[in-house]
């Protein structure tokens, strides 16, 4: 029996298939895309699966033909791809968390694990948990409330077991330049690989950030956990909310010779200041036993360690 990643070439599925690969598990990726530098060391013992969660066909063939029993739901067409296309964001994320739950009923899938977002609260927001009402302002944020509901929905109607989390900004070695939320990634890959990096942001800016290696022992914990335990299926996952400034500092105390300058994009800044800068993940501490790890000072000096260890791979 295996376990399926959907997006499984993207930053977090192949941090996660790591995980799981030195766990003993044996593990498939589904991707519209085949190739990722993150996978250079694990490509022959994974199983590579080109499709689309849109194509209902592609995601039941993909679960039967490989004997899934469990699934990590990470795919998702990302924040700003999906305000340039929302049609193909409706068509990939909604419905591609309906094939993949469908699939999942069908072929008695043992548990899947989405992850959602705190781009599903509206604006104005200070501190956020479960309780919190969501009110997005994106087609991104849209489709994950969405998910979250048809995810609770298979879950009282068929007894699927979903269980997903609601992730702040995930940042470490490979995540790359996409979205609103990179400069926190930026600001310590840049530096790390001896180049200059200008911030977009205004430096008293608070973000919401998890880093990679957290949010994958956060997924697989979430699927280990005790079921009778749970008292929600969805849980907010915090990490830790520094402002921009913050972050410089710890980067230039690992880095002291750091090359960074703050030069915000107004929009930018605005769409940042917007989101939620605090999430309570008390709940998922309570039920399933779950506590942020890494920290400011632990993420910057695991996150150069990494990008310094293996430049050819970040650079």
């Amino acid at each position: 029996m295996a376990k399926l990643i959907t997006g499984g070439l993207g930053f977090l599925g192949t941090y996660l298939a790591h995980s799981l690969l030195a766990k003993g598990e044996e593990v498939v990726l589904f991707d519209i895309i085949t190739r990722s530098p993150l996978i250079h060391d694990i490509k022959d013992k994974v199983k590579i699966v080109q499709g689309d969660l849109a194509s209902w066909a592609e995601v039941l063939e993909v679960v039967k033909q490989n004997k899934i029993d469990g699934i990590y739901h990470t795919g998702a067409l990302l924040s700003a791809s999906a305000e340039e296309k929302p049609i193909t964001a409706y068509q990939v994320n909604a419905g591609g968390t309906f094939n993949i739950l469908e699939a999942a009923r069908l072929f008695n899938v043992k548990r899947v694990i989405f992850t959602s977002t705190i781009a599903s609260y509206g604006l104005g927001l200070h501190k956020v948990n479960e309780d919190t009402i969501q009110m997005p302002i994106s087609m991104y944020g849209v489709t994950k409330v969405f998910s979250e509901r048809l995810g609770e929905y298979y879950n009282r109607k068929f007894g699927v077991d979903f269980r997903a989390v609601r992730l702040p900004s995930i940042i470490g070695p490979g995540r790359g330049a996409g979205g609103a939320s990179a400069y926190s990634t930026l600001m310590i890959s840049e530096p790390a690989l001896k180049k200059s990096y200008a911030v977009t942001v205004e430096e008293d800016v608070i973000m919401p950030i998890l880093y990679i290696k957290d949010c994958v022992d956060c997924l697989m914990r979430l699927y280990e956990a005790d079921n009778a335990k749970l008292k929600r299926r969805v849980y907010c996952i915090a990490g830790f909310s520094p402002t921009a400034r913050d972050i410089v500092d710890e980067v230039k105390r690992v880095i002291p010779k750091a090359d960074i300058e703050f030069k915000p994009d107004c929009e930018l800044t605005e769409i940042v200041r917007s989101w939620p800068k605090y999430l309570d993940e008390s709940r998922a501490g309570e039920e399933w036993g779950w506590k942020t790890k890494y920290f400011l000072k632990e993420t910057v000096e695991d996150f150069v360690r990494e990008v310094q260890a293996h430049p050819e791979i970040y650079g």
